[in-house]
């Protein structure tokens, strides 16, 4: 007779069903598992057969094999110590076979029998959800998993806890859906002194997810102004922290087994490779685009990142989606982020003030500006100058303004925006104004006789591109909301233009 309890694997995001086979026949002692096992699979006999010795139990001497069926998929993480543990049990007639074939079981087995968290718990739940199966997890991941829905979870501490559940000794309360702590707070937007048209842009980028570039020289807020934005973007939907938890959660990285309210703010540092931005590695994982979706991705110091890594981010910006190719996998990961860019405006980073700028200038401002291409350039809505703060604005109060004025007017526009895509199918689903495609601009960002003629002359004269024109609508409607107007105006336009001008970067680099 065989055991068998389901489990699955990760394809990305994507779940892949598995079969644990486990059978105990005569011939000599020895403990196989096969099915394409990685090296932490393999060494899950060592784990198992300890646990087991906790509870008093001791593996018959007889010839035990565990096949992972389908064999031909790649069977990688600690997650399958469970389902094996369960097998071996159902096997020596310490679980019953019939009702373990109801739930798909996914957890690490420590030494002393207890079980610890995995990644991948939510995406399971869901697929069990799917197929009308229970879940058998550890107890740390029981709050992740209960935002699945209806599907019974059994949320364990550990081995013993299972058998005697499943015997009627011991009932295991089921768990309930948890979210993550709050960011704690303090980044407000009246530390910010000066810098007001900055912050202008920023409420621009917040309420319409705009992408976002600030040039301008050290010291003059580029940093603080992005680690505010989070501060005055709305909290996660249920849709999109659900979107979020899944990548989060095959990349082990939900806190507490809790689902996120506030939209994630990811900052790497410029030395990160290409796989560490979009995704990759042996064992494919996500990358920072993808972990900051639905949310902010900052890139400070954009000219010092990889040109490769830059590059690469082209395509998501536009799609929302990276396709990680590799010649073992496919995978593909949601990446619909706002991005957030700053930069010196040359290396020395002071080509504007006279006195102060490097022997080179304005050559080293050229090849310095060079490193950031021109296309990716075009799917940055907002350019700004950020420039020094003078010593009297600093010596002035703290702003009257905080984040949570701002926040408001934020959230004001973007229920505008839901208001108005709600009626779109859910294949193409829209949340925010940078999403909409051309077709869709043409009905809801069409300007008034003076804003379409001034949009012509503008778009000749600056010599925008189709990408170009549109997002320069985009703003223009994201302006519009803002002021609660239903149309696109001279005025909106204007401003939104004053906007795409590549500001700090030469002309020469920003056309290549």
């Amino acid at each position: 007779m065989v055991a068998r309890v389901r489990t699955v694997a990760f394809h990305g995001v994507e779940v892949v069903d598995v079969e644990t086979q486990v059978t105990i026949a005569s011939g000599l002692p020895a403990f196989t598992i096969v099915g394409l096992p990685d090296k932490a699979v393999a060494e899950s006999r060592e784990r198992v057969r300890s646990a087991l010795t906790a509870l008093g139990l001791s593996l018959p001497p007889r010839r035990i094999t565990v096949n992972l069926a389908p064999a031909d998929v790649l069977k990688e993480g600690s997650h399958f110590d469970l389902p094996i543990a369960l097998g071996l049990l159902g096997e020596m007639g310490v679980l019953p076979l019939d009702e373990l074939a109801g739930y798909t079981a996914l957890g690490e087995v420590a030494l002393d029998g207890s079980l610890t968290a995995v990644p991948g718990v939510l995406l399971a739940a869901l697929a069990a959800a799917s197929r009308d199966s229970g879940l058998i997890c550890p107890l740390e991941c029981g709050g992740e998993a209960a935002w699945a829905g209806e599907v019974e979870i059994i949320a364990a501490p550990n081995l013993l806890a299972i058998v005697n559940h499943f015997k009627g000794t011991q009932l295991l309360p089921p768990p309930e859906a948890k979210l993550a702590p709050a960011r704690a707070a303090g980044l407000d937007l009246r530390d910010v002194k000066g810098q007001e048209s900055a912050k202008r842009a920023l409420e621009i980028a917040a309420a319409g997810g705009h992408n976002l570039l600030m040039v301008g020289p050290p010291g003059s807020g580029k940093s603080m102004l992005a680690a505010r934005l989070p501060g005055i973007l709305p909290p996660l939907e249920p849709a999109e922290a659900l979107e979020l938890g899944m990548i989060l959660s095959v990349a082990g990285g939900l806190r507490g087994g809790g689902l996120l309210r506030e939209r994630p703010y990811r900052d790497p540092h410029h030395s990160a490779s290409l796989p560490a931005l979009v995704g990759g590695g042996m064992r494919t994982r996500p990358g920072e685009i993808s972990l900051a979706h639905c949310g902010v991705l900052f890139l400070d110091e954009l000219p010092e990142f990889n040109r490769a890594a830059l590059e690469a981010l082209r395509q998501p910006l536009e799609t929302g989606r990276i396709s990680v190719a590799r010649a073992n996998s496919h995978v593909t990961f949601p990446a619909r982020v706002q991005l957030v860019a700053a930069m010196n405006p040359c290396r020395c980073g002071y080509l504007s003030e006279p006195g102060r700028a490097c022997s080179r200038a304005p050559r080293c401002a050229q090849d310095y500006q060079s490193r950031i291409s021109g296309p990716l350039l075009d799917r940055i809505d907002l350019h700004i100058d950020v420039p020094a703060v003078s010593s009297a604005d600093l010596a002035l109060p703290p702003p009257a303004e905080a984040s949570a004025e701002m926040a408001s007017r934020v959230a004001a526009a973007r229920a505008r925006q839901s208001a108005r895509y709600a009626a779109l199918p859910a294949e193409r689903r829209i949340r925010t104004n940078t999403e909409a495609d051309g077709g869709l601009l043409d009905e809801i960002a069409t300007p008034d006789a003076a804003g379409r003629a001034l949009l012509q002359r503008a778009a000749e004269r600056l010599r925008l591109s189709a990408r170009g024109y549109h997002r320069v609508l985009r703003v223009a409607r994201t302006l519009a909301d803002l002021e609660g107007a239903a149309t696109v105006a001279r005025h909106h336009i204007a401003e939104a233009l004053s906007y795409r001008q590549p500001i700090g970067v030469s002309e020469s680099a920003a056309n290549r």
